[in-house]
């Protein structure tokens, strides 16, 4: 795989620095983002978890949700993890701030529980190879419906006994959700499907 350019982490709340270190892994360059001047030149961007309304509450106050807006709009690669899922879909129950609706899933805040409830469980995802990924699950938000354009990647079985489990792992072109945490783990492999998804998309917009 080529070099990509810089990936941006929204870096306002949550696990922006554990992404970090999980592209650092990879060779991959990264950058912080706090003003609408740091989506310059970045390739993709990263919408990191953390706690939804405060997260949102966030970009409202750093005047960020136009210049992201505008930035998804571009041949970019966007990926949400947990509150970042929530962010990214274009349904949310009970939030109180808009979201960016490029996904067409709707979810439930932390409908897994709450913070003791956090749980670990290996996830069968094809599109990461035959091994199964640590999906850490830390007040995750459910997915209530899923839209007939987006791929699921990874379900949570009824097995786990999660009221209302399902899809955890999403996909919609150039757009990527997670219930889970990848960063919170030591495998990388997430994060290098992501890096994947932003060279398809910046080689896309080359040959145009």
């Amino acid at each position: 795989m080529e070099r990509v350019a810089e990936i941006g982490v929204l870096a306002l709340q949550g696990d922006f620095e554990e992404h970090e270190a999980a592209f650092r892994s990879l060779g991959a360059p990264s950058r912080q983002v706090r003003k609408p001047e740091h989506l310059a030149g970045l390739s993709g961007l990263i919408l990191p978890g953390g706690e939804s309304t405060t997260f949102s509450r966030l970009i409202d106050d750093f005047a960020l949700y136009e210049p992201l807006r505008t930035f998804m709009g571009q041949d970019v690669a966007v990926w949400g993890t947990c509150a970042g899922m929530i962010i990214l879909a274009k349904g949310v129950k009970e939030l109180g701030y808009p979201t960016f609706g490029v996904i067409d899933i709707d979810v439930d805040r932390n409908a897994y529980g709450r913070q003791v409830d956090s749980f670990e469980t290996p996830l069968r995802i094809d599109a990461l190879g035959p091994a199964s990924f640590p999906a850490v699950f830390i007040r995750a938000p459910v997915i209530t419906r899923v839209g007939p354009s987006v791929e699921v990647l990874a379900s949570l079985g009824p097995s786990n006994g999660v009221a209302g489990a399902g899809a955890v792992a999403v996909r919609e072109g150039r757009f990527l959700a997670t219930a889970f945490h990848p960063e919170l783990t030591s495998d990388a492999r997430f994060h290098r499907y992501f890096l994947e998804m932003v060279e398809t998309t910046c080689g896309r917009a080359r040959a145009r």
